[in-house]
Parts: C-alpha cells; sequence; structure tokens
C-alpha cells in the first residue's frame, strides 16, 4: 500500500467515524420505538446463512491452511458479535430476553473470541513468514573498518 493510499484511507475512515456521532443522536431520536417488519423471517434466516459460510470458510481455511483464514474468522467473529447484540437488543423482556443473554455470554461472545484469536494468530504466523521470506539486506557497496580504525570501501 502506498503512503498516498494510506493517508486516503485514514483521512476517510476517521471521517466516516467522527460523521456517524451526530447521525447516532438524529436515530435516536427519529426511529420509531417499535416498527412492524414484513420480512422478519428473511433478515434472520439470511444473516444466518451469512453465519453459516463464515463458519465454512473458517473450517476449510484451517483444513486447507489457506492464507485467508484469518480474515474469515475475522468475519466470523464480527457476525457473532452482531448475532449476539441483535438478539438480545431485539427481544422482548422475560424468558426472551433471558436466553439471548445466555446464548449471547455463553456462545456467540466465547467464540466470537476464539475467532479473533484464530485471526491474530494467522496474522502473526503471516507476518513471520512473510520476514522469513524476504531477502537479505545487501552490504555490497557498504563500508567498512578495519580494526585499526581506518576507513575502506567494501
Amino acid at each position: 500500500m502506498t503512503a498516498a493510499l494510506r493517508r486516503r484511507i485514514v483521512v476517510l475512515f476517521a471521517g466516516l467515524a467522527v460523521a456517524l456521532l451526530p447521525w447516532l443522536g438524529v436515530l435516536n431520536a427519529v426511529l420509531p420505538k417499535r416498527h412492524l417488519v414484513t420480512h422478519w423471517p428473511l433478515a434472520w434466516v439470511g444473516f444466518d446463512v451469512a453465519l453459516a459460510a463464515a463458519f465454512a470458510a473458517v473450517a476449510l481455511g484451517a483444513r486447507r491452511r489457506a492464507p485467508w483464514l484469518g480474515a474469515a474468522a475475522t468475519v466470523a467473529g464480527t457476525l457473532l458479535l452482531a448475532d449476539g447484540w441483535f438478539d438480545v437488543a431485539t427481544s422482548a423482556a422475560g424468558r426472551a430476553l433471558t436466553v439471548a443473554l445466555g446464548q449471547a455470554l455463553l456462545m456467540e461472545v466465547p467464540l466470537a473470541l476464539l475467532a479473533f484469536g484464530i485471526a491474530r494468530r494467522e496474522a502473526r504466523a503471516l507476518a513471520g513468514r512473510r520476514a522469513a521470506e524476504a531477502p537479505a539486506p545487501s552490504l555490497q557497496g557498504a563500508a567498512t573498518v578495519p580494526a585499526d580504525g581506518t576507513r575502506e570501501a567494501a
């Protein structure tokens, strides 16, 4: 990645983060407290299809020792946290909320942490492989200093 591209990415995503802050207040003020959703099953089934695909990608990536395993694990972990968040946030008070909290705390969050751990391990392993594959620095043309302290060209 070039330095110019890196700067553009920093500016873009920092700007998006800052711009989102006032938008949160707008959403909180204008969104209805209740809303009837016509395609509720489609939303959750579609989300769970994406989650199942992420799980399958992690399994396949681990089996093949694929370089994209860390990315797949990051996606799976993120989807797990989102699943837990929306399960809890959309549950009615009482038993449904208790079940959602239990699933989030006992399954979704621990599995997300495991997935993020896999991603971290893979990122470190990939960095190590890249460092090992990097060519050794050349000493050609470097000056040497003999034991007597005089300077000579190599």
